[in-house]
């Protein structure tokens, strides 16, 4: 791998505008069944619902085999096949209000290259920062990974033990929400939609359920629990969850924040997260 050629992307930068708009929000609010009274212009934009807003819509020629944008472009071209949503930080400096002009000013920070169980991993962080009438509203780190397909046969990490949780809900999302999500975060990503792609070039035996919307049921668990606005999350990805498993969303305090984790049927961790939260 010519790492040299890669780090050549580290400093690229990016900016893009937007309008968070209330339909997007409304249409998100269905996707994750969100009760409560109807979004309207000027709420604060529930937390990691940024995702839906400053999508690329690239014509079918500039896409990849997997259907996200072809490499080369702001992210390097990392040249191992699979490509995945592994992990972030995001720090919510201020409400970002539903219905304003916004900014995105991305940065490639970090390049780094691994060897994990599966192969060679490359991780690649951006950090992106989203701005409404000049204020800075959230700051957030973007851990992406790439690896080659998991050989046929590898054996998956045991569980590890974790502790008890305060509050557990359960969710098992079916295709219609993956196929809502992925609309409106324009995710063109095969692993979301197309089955036999996952079996037959990713080595998945079902469809991906999207790390990003784990994250955010998490976030808002955590919101809900708290009662509270978030002022920081992070996460990572440990294990892919895939349609047709029920995932168990836990949560318990964590000294003035909460921990957060799904778990799969087997008792494998799918995604841990913590966060801290505001008066």
């Amino acid at each position: 791998m010519e790492r040299e050629h890669l780090r050549q992307w580290i400093g690229r930068r990016h900016v893009d505008h937007d309008i968070a708009s209330l339909r997007h929000a409304r249409l998100m609010a269905a996707t994750v069944d969100r009760g409560g009274p109807a979004l309207e212009e000027g709420d604060a934009l529930p937390p990691l619902w940024h995702w839906l807003y400053f999508l690329d819509g690239l014509p079918p020629a500039q896409l990849g085999p997997d259907g996200h944008p072809a490499r080369g472009g702001f992210l390097p071209p990392v040249p191992l096949s699979n490509r995945m949503w592994a992990g972030g930080r995001i720090d919510f400096l201020a409400p970002l209000p539903i219905g304003t002009a916004i900014e995105k000013r991305s940065r490639v920070q970090s390049i780094e290259h691994k060897h994990g169980r599966s192969g060679d991993l490359v991780f690649v962080t951006v950090l992106h920062e989203v701005l409404a009438a000049g204020t800075c509203c959230l700051r957030e780190e973007h851990d992406i990974v790439y690896r080659n397909p998991v050989a046929p046969g590898l054996v998956p990490a045991s569980a590890a033990a974790q502790p008890a949780a305060e509050h557990q809900r359960t969710w098992q999302p079916d295709s219609t929400q993956l196929f809502r999500y992925s609309a409106l975060t324009f995710n063109g990503h095969r692993i979301h939609y197309d089955a036999d792609y996952c079996r037959q070039v990713e080595g998945y035996d079902n469809l991906v359920i999207h790390g990003p919307l784990i994250a955010t049921m998490l976030a808002g668990l955590a919101e809900e629990m708290g009662g509270g606005a978030l002022k920081r999350f992070a996460y990572r990805a440990q294990n892919p969850a895939l349609l047709g498993t029920q995932l168990m969303l836990n949560a318990r305090r964590d000294g003035i924040g909460w921990a957060l984790w799904t778990t799969l049927a087997d008792g494998r961790v799918g995604m841990q997260a913590e966060a801290s939260l505001g008066g």
